[in-house]
């Protein structure tokens, strides 16, 4: 044991090695939380404590694993008999010892995620409700995963989000109700049953309550910032009679409020276990002193948090990080790929470096231009924008409109309709021999002629938009083709498809201002073929490494890289401004920044474009981020993308820009509603 103790500095010893007694230790980022936890359980198991009574809780079996395994190496074995894993896994275990008392059989089953799809459509079939016209059984799912992990009753979670589905909220209460039921008469539990229904154990049944607050004299919880209301619950109770309770976390990484994870959780926990002994990790051994210095300096105006300050403790020269004005989105893909040529000319790999983003729609430059220089690039989701089902839909009807004869597609817009599926829509299309002329009467009253009732009203006034669509200017034909295909029918069935409607109506909005930034539609669906193919072929390879990775942030977290380069820090972006209409979304907002930053060990960039293209067309000021302007000027190498923004006005007219910004700045106060700059119009955001 002393030469594993070795291993730690003073801050994660004192937290290893702390007596009895509720204990929170506030792991900042790249700290070393994982060892000084596993080192908490190798000083348990080495001052006596039974292995068996020690529960150990984490978010991921993988995690668990870790842990376990080198608790073991370190005692020799003497880990054997600890309580490890996920908090559902720990659930399940109880819940087969005592699944009787609920009423349920010990062999209950679990159903996998394919097994709920397939009982809720079976409910919701049952009640009578048509699958085309009710919200889909993935959606019903979601709302009900979404109460449960929150610890809100369904209705009330269900009447706050179903506004939008289109189907009435007692419909879906019922179809709840039914898959609830539905589940007990087959002796089966879902996921979220196994958390809800081992906290109902641990609330209702006075003898195994107390037989799991007795057995477990310490309690251990991994990655505490992230748990929800009942997983909160779950642990104060097991650990109400001995109070030996040590949660791990970071309130500077609370990033998952979306997903139920309670801030709170975290910043309450001392209020709720009294004498809380505190300790903070905040010696970084992963980044430069330069990067967490800005990490810093940003993550300090929030006012709701645990102060700490990140201490590097790696030696040697590091470069500040550097905070780039780019002109828009392709400047900024051009400028990005020069920088991860820069660093592979360096000596990094290609798997040394990541490019992090707010959503996976605001890299769609940079996908192309990746694709374009032959640099290869893996996506963290394994799908790109372009693959995404709503984006593939929209390229389908585009296809359509511009007459390309594609069966494919047209089959693919059909099936889009209320009530066509498969075999009408075959049917049409072999009809049509095709393909579609937009531009001919008769073929558009052809495919009327061949759809079901509740279809033809949306189909008329679409190939309506459709015979209008030749005429209008590009970008403008291709924004009321598309608003109409919305309008008509498509906005209701992403609501009755998504949980998260409106976020994907956003990406078909970012995709409209895509298209208007290319020379026309056919140039638009040449890249978006080179994109997916060029996708598919690296997804087929079967090579995991040697890539360059994109990601979101919340899906960085927990993972590091040499170089890390962070796009689009402007207002509205990164800050989300749909995350900022929620409460305290400007400091959830600040912690993914935060997050972001220390993803970065030893270089960091900063992209900050200074324009945002509108679905027309149009081009607008998109104000730096307020996680720039927070920052001190001393902190960081502030750059200008230079000859880059020649790809997207062409380099005079870049220079134009960059020349008369001061000029811009100061006709804002004329509060006009649009200037010319270098040639090309501005919408100012008056």
């Amino acid at each position: 044991m002393a030469d594993y103790i070795s291993l730690l500095n003073p801050e994660q010893y004192e937290a290893a090695t702390a007596p009895d007694g509720p204990l929170l230790i506030l792991a900042a980022a790249g700290t070393g939380k994982t060892r000084t936890l596993v080192c908490r359980v190798v000083h348990l198991l080495e001052k006596g404590v039974p292995p068996e009574r020690i529960l150990l809780l984490t978010f991921t079996n993988r995690a668990a694993r870790e842990m376990l395994d080198r608790a073991g190496a370190a005692t020799r074995g003497l880990a054997g008999g600890l309580w490890g894993g996920t908090f559902h896994s720990v659930a399940n275990r109880m819940l087969r010892r005592h699944a009787a008392s609920l009423g349920f059989p010990p062999d209950f089953t679990i159903l996998d995620a394919d097994d709920q799809r397939s009982l809720m459509g079976r409910v919701i079939k049952d009640l009578g409700y048509k699958p085309k016209e009710f919200a889909k059984r993935e959606v019903v799912l979601s709302l009900l995963s979404g109460a449960v992990n929150r610890g809100v009753a369904v209705e009330d979670w269900v009447e706050k989000r179903a506004l939008s589905l289109d189907v009435p909220p007692e419909q879906i209460i019922e179809a709840v109700d039914r898959y609830r039921k539905a589940k007990v008469e087959l002796q089966a539990m879902d996921f979220d049953d196994l958390l809800v229904n081992g906290l109902l154990l641990l609330r209702e049944n006075e003898a195994a309550r107390r037989d799991y607050q007795a057995r477990f004299l310490h309690v251990l919880v991994d990655e505490y910032q992230d748990t929800n209301a009942l997983q909160a619950e779950f642990v104060d109770v097991i650990g109400a009679v001995h109070g030996n309770v040590s949660v791990v976390g970071d309130d500077f990484q609370c990033i998952y409020s979306w997903r139920g994870s309670e801030y709170r959780n975290i910043m309450e926990f001392p209020e709720r276990h009294p004498g809380t002994r505190i300790v903070k990790l905040e010696r970084n051994y992963r980044s430069k002193a330069p990067i967490l210095d800005l990490a810093n300096a940003s993550i300090a105006h929030n006012v709701d948090q645990f102060p700490k300050v990140l201490r590097a403790t790696r030696e040697g020269a590091a470069a500040l990080p550097k905070v780039v004005e780019v002109l828009d989105g392709k400047d900024q893909a051009a400028y990005v790929v020069e920088a991860i040529r820069e660093n592979l000319d360096a000596g990094y790999r290609p798997e040394d470096i990541a490019v992090l983003y707010r959503a996976h729609f605001n890299a769609v430059d940079l996908q192309l231009a990746l694709a374009r220089s032959g640099i290869e690039y893996a996506i963290t989701s394994g799908t790109g924008f372009y693959e995404l089902a709503h984006v593939k839909d929209v390229v389908a009807l585009l296809r359509v409109a511009e007459a390309m004869q594609d069966p494919i597609s047209l089959t693919r817009l059909l099936m889009l309709l209320p009530g066509v599926g498969a075999a009408t829509a075959d049917k049409i299309v072999k009809k049509l021999g095709g393909g579609l002329d937009p531009a001919n009467e008769a073929a558009g009253a052809a495919v009327a002629a061949g759809l079901p009732a509740r279809a033809k009203g949306a189909w008329s006034s679409l190939f309506g938009e459709m015979a209008h669509y030749p005429s209008r200017a590009f970008p403008e034909r291709v924004k009321c083709l598309v608003e109409r295909f919305l309008d008509a029918f498509y906005r209701d069935r992403l609501r009755k498809d998504f949980d998260n409607a409106d976020d994907r109506e956003n990406d078909i909005r970012e995709l409209l201002a895509d298209i208007a930034g290319h020379d026309g539609v056919r140039s638009f669906l040449s890249d978006v073929a080179l994109l997916t193919n060029l996708d598919r072929r690296a997804a087929n390879s079967g090579q995991a490494g040697g890539r360059v990775l994109l990601s979101t942030v919340h899906q960085a977290k927990g993972l590091e890289w040499p170089v890390v380069i962070v796009l689009w820090l402007a207002e509205g972006v990164f800050p989300s401004a749909r995350a900022l209409e929620d409460q305290g979304g400007d400091e959830e907002e600040r912690r993914l920044f935060y997050v972001a930053v220390t993803r970065a060990r030893d270089r960091l960039w900063l992209m900050q474009p200074s324009l945002r293209t509108s679905p027309d067309g149009g081009r607008f000021y998109a104000e730096k981020s307020r996680f720039l302007r927070e920052l001190p000027p001393a902190l960081y190498e502030k750059e200008s993308s230079g000859a880059s923004g020649g790809d997207a006005w062409g380099g005079s007219r870049a220079g134009a820009w960059r020349g008369s910004w001061g000029g811009l700045s100061r006709d804002f106060g004329q509060r006009r509603d649009s200037l010319r700059v270098g040639g090309v119009k501005l919408e100012l955001p008056f």
